[in-house]
């Protein structure tokens, strides 16, 4: 049986991060940014305007009500990405998503982290013949819906006829309703959801800290990795010509990342 994977986009693929960074300095001005990161860092503040769907991580926006969603936000500020730890109010958040809505095909014109993972994603999904979707939070903005700018954005950096899922709620339950072996994910929580609510298991792609990385990671048994090339790597010696003649694909997936001792050690 083919490997069905999950891969989330922004944090994961696309960096989205540094686009809203370049958007906040054009609508607020270089010098306020530049202070709002700096006074961020110096205070640990997360974002303030957590609360204000859609929140500054549109891939990664925990569920549920505006305060369900702050008080996730303060109960885990060292998970956050660094854009939703700029100390800016509720109200320029709003604005800086109002803008970012009205722009033409936004989710088109991101870089992405790495440079040509997308396309070595899709080579690697036709030689060992995986099954692979998207899984995306991204709102509407002015153009094609997100769906669509997301299909795009992948197939011109080489990964032709992807399938994108713009979805809502636990990733652990799409994983499980999709019958997915394998999420990978930059949130932390969205791979606890994939741990509890399915059998499939999660890869964490972490590049912030390890310091920063939440204790009780590995002891769930979430694999972490720096990048998506070291996640690749794993998967492919996971789906091995030899791997796949022996049993327990997943047991050799905790192994490669650490979570589970080798038989006979």
């Amino acid at each position: 049986m083919p490997l069905r994977i999950a891969f989330d986009l922004d944090g994961v693929l696309a960096d989205m991060e540094s686009e809203l960074v370049r958007q906040a300095e054009a609508l607020f001005g270089e010098p306020m940014t530049r202070r709002l990161q700096e006074r961020a860092s110096e205070s640990g503040a997360p974002a303030a305007a957590a609360d204000d769907p859609p929140a500054a991580t549109a891939d990664d926006l925990p569920a549920g009500t505006a305060p369900q969603r702050q008080a996730a936000a303060e109960a885990a500020p060292d998970n956050v990405p660094p854009l939703l730890k700029l100390n800016m109010t509720s109200r320029q958040q709003r604005r800086l998503w109002r803008h970012v809505e009205s722009i033409e095909n936004f989710w088109e014109n991101l870089a992405e982290i790495e440079a040509g993972a997308v396309q070595r994603l899709a080579t690697v999904a036709h030689e060992r013949r995986w099954e692979v979707i998207f899984l995306t939070k991204r709102p509407e903005t002015a153009g094609a819906i997100a769906q669509v700018q997301s299909q795009r954005w992948l197939a011109a950096r080489g990964f032709t006829l992807p399938s994108v899922y713009v979805v809502q709620g636990s990733r652990g339950r799409i994983a499980a309703s999709l019958g997915l072996d394998i999420v990978v994910d930059d949130r932390p929580e969205n791979c606890l959801d994939v741990v509890v609510d399915s059998k499939a298991r999660a890869i964490l792609v972490w590049r912030e800290d390890e310091q920063q990385l939440p204790a009780a990671t590995k002891r769930l048994g979430i694999g972490v990795v720096t990048s998506v090339g070291d996640c690749l790597d794993i998967l492919t010696q996971v789906d091995s010509a030899e791997a796949r003649e022996q049993p327990g694909v997943m047991d050799r997936v905790m192994r490669l990342l650490g979570l589970k001792e080798p038989a006979g050690t």
